[in-house]
């Protein structure tokens, strides 16, 4: 769309120039000095068969039924249309092993008459192309349809894979482009669309979407759902199981099984005080109610930001709300990704690095500038370790997708060097300056999908021009175009940090016994950060000692514990060899269990048990997760 007004405002004594734009397309911007600035040229999707330029999808009707005997989902997906050009196409959705049953198209919405279709052979990462002719009075496609039993976004689990044991359990994990394993539609995020759905499941389980929805509702086996704003298709989610709920505060609440449900409740009792505290910095929360899912251990990520309803792994219920850091996370997407979302998933830093910047500022409101700067040197720290086995190519902001799995741009990257950059431009022109900057952009680009191109339009318009001086300290195109870290990145520091490494030099030199260091008051980041500092090789009396002090091949707390037997298979600590396969066998987190999985491969008899271990837990690993651990075992 073109540029309709430029509107110049005031947030925060900075000055902000606005450019009005409609439509999903931002539009060119204008900086103060009147050059024009272009966006990319090409705005295409390279992960989605879809056609939004000449056909684009704005609503989705579902209405499915949830065959756990048979694990698929069987119903209709009826799409809106909004045609953006003249004449006749064919509307082309995207699939992923879907049966197509039938297709219909309707001028007005009511009367229906079946159409033929064309189901495309399959693309090894992006599934299968459906063609619907359409006119061009055409305003409904209805398609019914049913979804495959291995559908890699859905994982269907037996009662014994729950904490109940009584009931089977179903959920969806749709980002990157898993939404066309279970429902045909048009799978970009650059297609953002409202949603209403009907969900018909066994009648003592309940449903659950990122939708509205009434947290009181008794269990009917028939549940309704409405999303009224505008989403990207990943965050559509679904989930179906024994799932109570309890109320964390005005606008806030936790869904899970019910044997789970007041540890989930204790852990996650800051919600509220988290929204409140990011309200203050970046402007008002737009979605209703933020409620967060914690799902069975076999969910394959940390969480993800499903507006509405965070869903979110039980690894995080450490017992003293040290993990919890993961919740501001996904509340933090409520603004950068939700809010404003990446058009392709080459700009996946604009969801995640927006976001991890964000987290950090909301952990410091709520627990502390410490508990931040700790976060934040783990942070650098794991990229830094991440990148050094990494391909350039990979290290690069915006990343180069084409021909490839998006969900390999899932790494590092993206979330903390996307959030190193944005603390440059802090430290940069001043957390006032910043934060006013980082308010108007969620306004301006508020419901829409834009590029990474579209970002530094606004960047140069809104805050480089306004302090040229300042602009030449931050290397934008280098942070966004090359690989590797700038000279001038951020190095964050910890005091916190500083005294637990002079401990473990304490105990490296035998000057303490570990059984003397002073850990009563370490939080989980001290015990991460004391385990990385150790040098890779230990002696066997190294780790017995400890082992012995601090019980930790025992220890609950999931992160600590994926650090402990990294390090443990490493030197060949037998005696973590039970709790690494029962760790292996009961977590379904990639984040946990991947790197376990590379370590062990290291060695011919590593990779053996690797693939015991692997063989035995496949069935309890969510299908984007057991192809990914296939990958390192076979």
């Amino acid at each position: 769309m073109s540029s309709k007004a430029l509107v110049r405002i005031f947030v925060g004594g900075m000055s902000l120039l606005l450019i009005s734009c409609q439509g999903d397309s931002p539009a060119r911007q204008q900086s103060s000095d009147g050059a024009v600035i272009k966006p990319a040229d090409s705005r295409r999707d390279v992960h989605s068969y879809a056609n939004p330029e000449q056909v684009r999808v704005r609503h989705l009707d579902l209405d499915c039924e949830l065959l756990f005997d048979r694990r698929v989902i069987r119903g209709t997906s009826t799409l809106t249309l909004d045609k953006a050009a003249s004449g006749e196409h064919a509307l082309q959705l995207d699939t992923r092993e879907l049966k197509i049953l039938r297709t219909e198209t309707s001028a007005d919405g009511s009367a229906f008459t079946i159409v033929p279709f064309k189901l495309d052979a399959p693309d090894k990462y992006l599934g299968s192309r459906l063609s619907v002719p359409v006119s061009a009075g055409t305003t409904k496609v209805r398609i019914e349809y049913e979804s495959s039993p291995s559908a890699s976004g859905v994982q269907w689990l037996d009662p014994s894979q729950t904490a109940g044991k009584k009931h089977p359990y179903v959920f969806t994990q749709s980002q990157a482009i898993h939404a066309r394993s279970w429902i045909p539609l048009q799978d970009s995020p650059a297609v953002r669309i409202t949603y209403t759905a009907r969900i018909r499941t066994p009648i003592e389980l309940r449903a659950v979407m990122s939708a509205e929805q009434d947290s009181n509702t008794a269990r009917s086996g028939d549940y309704k759902f409405n999303m009224p704003q505008p989403i990207p298709p990943y965050l559509i989610a679904l989930a179906a199981g024994d799932i109570a709920f309890k109320s964390l505060g005005e606008r806030t609440g936790v869904y899970t099984e019910p044997s789970m449900l007041e540890k989930a409740a204790r852990e996650l009792a800051d919600t509220e005080k988290m929204i409140v505290a990011t309200e203050k910095l970046y402007g008002p929360y737009r979605w209703g109610r933020y409620d967060i899912l914690v799902l069975p251990p076999s969910f394959p990520i940390g969480g993800m930001e499903n507006p509405r309803l965070t869903f979110a792994t039980p690894t995080i219920l450490a017992g003293d709300k040290s993990l919890v850091s993961l919740i501001a996370h996904e509340l933090a997407h409520s603004w950068s990704g939700n809010l404003v979302t990446n058009a392709t998933w080459s700009d996946f830093w604009l969801n995640e690095g927006f976001t991890t910047y964000l987290e950090r500022r909301i952990v410091e409101a709520v627990y502390g500038r410490p508990r931040e700067e700790m976060e934040a040197v783990l942070g650098r720290q794991g990229l830094e370790k991440e990148m050094a086995g990494m391909e350039a190519r990979d290290q690069i902001l915006h990343v180069d997708l084409a021909g490839r799995d998006p969900d390999e741009g899932f790494t590092g990257v993206p979330y903390e060097k996307g959030a190193l950059f944005l603390r440059q431009l802090e430290e940069t022109f001043g957390r006032d300056r910043f934060d006013a900057f980082l308010k108007g952009y969620f306004d301006h680009f508020a419901f829409q999908s834009i590029t990474t191109a579209d970002f530094e339009a606004y960047l140069k318009a809104n805050l480089q021009d306004s302090a040229p001086v300042l602009a030449a300290r931050v290397p934008v195109t280098e942070w966004i175009t090359k690989p590797g870290l700038p000279a001038s990145a951020p190095r964050p520091q910890s005091d916190a940090f500083a005294r637990v490494e002079t401990q473990a030099n304490a105990w490296l030199k035998a000057e303490t016994p570990a059984s003397k260091l002073q850990t009563r008051q370490w939080t989980t980041q001290e015990w991460l950060h004391f385990l990385n500092f150790l040098p890779k090789e230990l002696t066997r009396d190294q780790m017995q000692q400890l082992d012995q002090a601090f019980g930790l091949t025992k220890i609950g707390n999931a992160e600590i514990a994926h650090v402990w037997l990294l390090t443990s298979i490493r030197n060949k600590y037998d005696p973590a060899d039970a709790r690494l396969e029962e760790y292996l066998t009961s977590i379904g987190r990639q984040k946990l269990i991947k790197p376990l999985y590379e370590e062990l491969v290291k060695t011919p008899e590593g990779r053996q048990r690797a693939k015991m271990i692997f063989e035995k837990a496949r069935p309890g690993y969510h299908p984007i997760a057991a192809a990914a651990v296939e990958k390192i075992v076979k």
